[in-house]
């Protein structure tokens, strides 16, 4: 029987979540939990424990206790070393086949408990990047929860080698968010004057020049860079998803008016050849229903249910975020990730269920993470594009390392390869390429 037994002492809705996650999502593998010791010891087939004592000599996990606790409360964060990164929960165990408790540690990051706990926002009104434990201990860009499974599997293979574990393979899914379709084109009498009011305020005459080429379509304008997106997906063979901003103009929100034939006619023309979700408005977190209204203009231009969102400017409130979008029929979200860092917001680089801490439950909403994003190489971190190329190949190594899945997240302007995107479409090809082997063509 190609399955382990799991004893626990009790089963809460945490410990049937992680459990799911290692071996069900993460491992391939099938588990079956008891709490009936009698049934564990008789058993005739691969098991462990996972509890505070070891009953019997099988592979025992000690725990923290976290799992089998209820509601948020402070947390004291002990850490140690283990294999070369930090590991948290420590237990003092000699039966303990770790010296840390691995799921806990692996719910702690999942479920993003810190961002439950109060925190000072950034100006955005978001958890920072620099206030997260994975930050401040040098595992953000390693997808712990994904090393921690295969450590798990490690584990298990060494007591039952014949065990057998499938083999995962390395993705990569190239996402991109529509903030605005042209940067001068198509904005309206009011928007266009104000461009030109600011650039003769700044006395940039390059971009007056440059604007008014556009405008006389003399020139390309440099956000339309949707055909060589196109190129991209046949030339390596990809499957991306467009978020689109579909809202309504303020001061974050700087899109193409909902109701312009042209941009609409665009939004199609992406609809045809990709999957398209909901790209939020700035303001839906202090607003909800702006969810439901984008969504559903949304959805009336394309005719079709949409399922998947990203939040604008990455602006997640956990667990309002969340909830709002399982409110609105929203299966899966491309949300979860940092600004202002790169790496992994919550320590894994595998599509799972949210864990709502609020209501103690696994819901149905899927979360994809993603690792890398091209203004938090640019503007956040100030890279160059061969310090850039250089960051994503380590990210990239670290996912093809656990054989998990690359996120990326890019907009159409910093394909320009103009203004101040000069220099950065051979890092998004230099991306490209080093996932090419991922996607066979």
């Amino acid at each position: 029987m190609n399955e382990i037994l799991i004893y626990i002492p009790k089963e809460t809705n945490r410990v049937r979540y992680v459990f799911r996650l290692v071996f069900s999502d993460l491992l391939k593998i099938s588990f079956k939990l008891t709490t009936d010791l009698d049934k564990f010891q008789s058993a005739d087939q691969p098991k462990m424990m996972y509890g505070n004592k070891a009953h019997t000599d099988d592979l025992f996990f000690k725990t923290s206790g976290l799992l089998f606790e209820r509601g948020v409360k402070p947390v004291d964060i002990n850490v140690l070393n283990f294999n070369g990164n930090a590991a948290f929960f420590p237990v003092y165990d000699e039966d303990s086949v770790l010296p840390f408790d691995i799921f806990s540690s692996i719910f702690y990051l999942i479920s993003r408990y810190e961002e439950y706990l109060p925190f000072v926002k950034d100006q955005h009104g978001r958890f920072s990047a620099h206030l997260s434990v994975s930050t401040k201990h040098s595992i953000l860009q390693k997808p712990m929860v994904n090393i921690w499974a295969l450590e798990v599997k490690r584990i298990i293979h060494e007591r039952y080698p014949d065990f057998i574990f499938p083999e995962k393979k390395f993705r990569f899914i190239a996402t991109y968010d529509i903030d605005s379709a042209w940067a001068f084109a198509q904005k309206g009498f009011f928007r266009i004057m104000g461009g030109y009011y600011l650039a003769i305020r700044r006395w940039d005459f390059r971009d007056i020049i440059f604007r008014t080429k556009v405008l006389l379509n003399k020139e390309n304008d440099p956000y339309d860079t949707f055909e060589l997106q196109m190129e991209y997906q046949k030339k390596y063979n990809l499957r991306p998803i467009y978020f689109i901003l579909f809202g309504q103009y303020t001061r974050f929100d700087k899109n193409i008016s909902i109701h312009n034939r042209k941009f609409k006619k665009l939004v199609k023309w992406i609809a045809d050849y990709a999957q398209v979700g909901i790209h939020p408005s700035y303001y839906s977190t202090e607003f909800p229903d702006l969810v439901k209204k984008e969504k559903s203009a949304l959805e009336e231009l394309l005719k079709t249910d949409i399922k998947l969102s990203r939040q604008h400017f990455l602006k997640l409130s956990l667990p309002d975020t969340y909830q709002n979008l399982i409110e609105n029929d929203i299966l899966e979200d491309y949300t979860m990730g940092y600004a202002l860092l790169p790496g992994f917001r919550a320590g894994i680089c595998d599509t799972y269920k949210f864990y709502d801490l609020d209501l103690e439950v696994e819901t149905k909403l899927r979360i994809h993470p993603f690792a890398v994003m091209d203004g938090t190489l640019k503007d956040y971190m100030h890279l160059g594009p061969t310090e850039a190329i250089e960051r994503i190949r380590q990210l990239m190594n670290e996912v093809k390392k656990v054989n998990g899945t690359f996120i990326s997240l890019w907009h159409n302007e910093s394909l320009s390869n103009k203004m101040r995107w000069k220099g950065w479409r051979r890092v998004y090809e230099q991306m490209l390429e080093m996932a090419s082997d991922a996607n066979p063509r």
